[in-house]
């Protein structure tokens, strides 16, 4: 995306003391599976994912001067409207984490006002798009602040790394397209401190991508992301999945150089079930998959099978489930889920959305 550097003409000055600074960060869904963590938030294996255009999580901070320095941060999170606690707490242990970085911190007020245009717990990550928008709100003010200059990659890669530190898939929603996470061999520049733009082929038929999210059950998930990683870590098949994830998405990349989107498809539905078997396998037993959730799975293989599309599947960790296909295969697909997959969802719910071009700065826009 285009982002020139915050200016004068991308904040709004309030007064003398207060600015507001707005963004707005895109939902992604991992087709190679980030799940597993060490220290400081770094992945145990690489990881790939969508970043979507119409699931986002738009956040405007207002941060004002304070009268006298205390060296202690203030900070209120607000979710539509309301003060969110959990969340809250969240960005509370991010801020602190970053005060050594950013001593700047703690001579202002911060309020962070944030939205989801899409349902929570709808298969959807939105802590991902939610902290990604924090860390870009936080990665303009420190360049307001220190009157620093950056150019957009080294912006970009700033907040992905940033966001990684409050949500692992988050480092991925910093960019539009296809994208990866981790030290990857056949991806120069990548690190598993920060995402990196895979790069596509300007004629990619990735770049035709959609995605049709299936409403199961909108309920929030019975395990949270952090507990989920947590359970890799004695997990009898820890280094087993390590490999298998590498394996893949060594696989999927050179996949994406052959156009071979029947593999393509074979190694995301795999990442998805495999996500699902180390919960199962794991020490609390979960399932969180749900009888309709393999209704749907049965149906999206039945319709490929007649058809010969090359469509598939991905679930995060949830009932609910991605339909990813690709724009020539729309009319046929729409009619799928009008005939026969709507009558799993939750009272017939789903989220038509597409592969996406990435944050964008919106403070231009909004008045005060």
């Amino acid at each position: 995306m285009n982002m020139d550097g915050i200016t004068s003409k991308n904040i709004v000055q309030m007064d003398e003391k207060s600015i507001k600074i707005g963004w707005r960060a895109p939902a992604n869904i991992a087709l190679i599976k980030y799940w597993g963590k060490r220290a400081n938030q770094l992945p145990e294996n690489g990881s790939l994912s969508i970043t979507l255009e119409n699931s986002f999580t738009t956040t405007f901070l207002s941060i004002r001067k304070k009268d006298k320095a205390d060296g202690a941060i203030g900070m209120k999170y607000y979710f539509h409207g309301a003060l969110n606690q959990k969340f809250g707490k969240k960005i509370d242990q991010l801020l602190s984490h970053l005060q050594t970085e950013m001593p700047f911190l703690s001579d202002y007020k911060l309020i962070f006002h944030s939205e989801n245009n899409f349902p929570h717990s709808a298969g959807i990550a939105s802590s991902a798009s939610s902290m990604a928008a924090v860390a870009l709100c936080l990665v303009s003010m420190e360049q307001i602040v220190t009157k620093m200059k950056q150019s957009n990659k080294d912006f970009f890669r700033r907040a992905s790394a940033i966001a990684r530190l409050g949500s692992g898939s988050a480092t991925r929603s910093l960019y539009g397209g296809i994208v990866t996470w981790g030290a990857i061999a056949s991806i120069e520049g990548s690190s598993d401190k920060y995402a990196t733009p895979f790069p596509l082929h300007e004629l990619s038929r990735l770049k035709q991508t959609r995605d049709i999210i299936l409403i199961v059950n909108s309920k929030e998930k019975q395990v949270s992301s952090s507990l989920g990683h947590a359970m890799m870590v004695a997990h009898p098949y820890r280094e087993g999945r390590k490999n298998q994830a590498n394996s893949n998405l060594n696989e999927f990349i050179k996949s994406i150089s052959e156009a071979n989107y029947q593999l393509i498809a074979k190694i995301a539905e795999n990442e998805a079930l495999s996500l699902h078997a180390l919960l199962m396998t794991s020490s609390s037993g979960t399932i969180l998959l749900q009888p309709n959730t393999l209704q749907i799975i049965e149906e999206i293989k039945k319709f490929r099978e007649s058809t010969g599309l090359d469509l598939f599947f991905t679930i995060d960790a949830g009932p609910n489930v991605h339909l990813i296909y690709f724009e020539e295969q729309r009319e046929m697909v729409l009619q799928l889920v009008k005939d026969k997959l709507m009558r799993y969802c939750e009272n017939g719910l789903w989220i038509d959305d597409k592969i996406g071009n990435g944050p964008k700065l919106l403070t231009p826009e909004f008045v005060i």
